[in-house]
């Protein structure tokens, strides 16, 4: 039986074609996000500049907020990796000055801004929600690698220690104020501080 025959071809080309795709649609909605902001973003505009016909962009997402939702969690899955220093305050460090550096991006503050005025649309705050807590999930492992490695006392609540490093760096960024690495240095040890109590 021959590759064709077996079907295994046809997958592998539709598969091909199905991540060029989905990523085409993810660069577009990314790319017109940045330049349009949330609130002139479209399946029609996504459609026009990824080439994929906005019927298709539907008929695999659902709905706008679908597509916003993968796009968004891609670009902050590439930008903010989880690092692994072999220390809590080596990770909460690197991942506190690469969550600045995505921050100064045209793109991370565009995000930061659209899920900060989420509420005024509920189908954009369910996504938020969703965004923020597969960010956290993520993020969360460097907390318990260091409760694991018995840095931390027991019972240390992962999400809370993340949020705690994030929400400061996010306020200063929607405020419009500075954010240096001798504040990033702050953060972190006061972080430390409270959860060695």
């Amino acid at each position: 039986m021959t590759t064709e025959e077996s079907g295994e071809g046809v997958r592998r080309r539709t598969g091909g074609r199905s991540a060029k795709v989905r990523e085409a649609v993810l660069h577009a909605t990314l790319q017109a996000l940045d330049e349009l902001g949330y609130s002139r973003l479209t399946i029609s505009e996504i459609a026009r500049r990824s080439g994929v016909h906005a019927t298709s962009i539907q008929r695999r997402w659902g709905t706008l907020e679908n597509v916003l939702l993968e796009a968004v969690l891609g670009l902050t899955r590439q930008k903010l990796p989880v690092p692994n220093t072999g220390s809590l305050r080596g990770d909460l460090l690197a991942f506190a000055r690469s969550l600045i550096r995505y921050l100064a991006t045209p793109i991370g503050e565009t995000i930061l801004r659209i899920l900060a005025a989420a509420e005024a649309d509920p189908a954009l705050a369910v996504r938020r929600t969703q965004i923020i807590k597969a960010r956290y999930d993520l993020a969360r492992v460097m907390v318990e690698r260091a409760a694991d490695r018995g840095d931390l006392r027991p019972g240390t609540d992962p999400r809370l220690a993340v949020e705690l490093l994030v929400a400061p760096l996010n306020l200063r960024k929607l405020m419009g104020e500075p954010i240096d690495d001798k504040f990033v240095k702050q953060v972190v040890e006061t972080l430390l501080r409270g959860l060695a109590n």
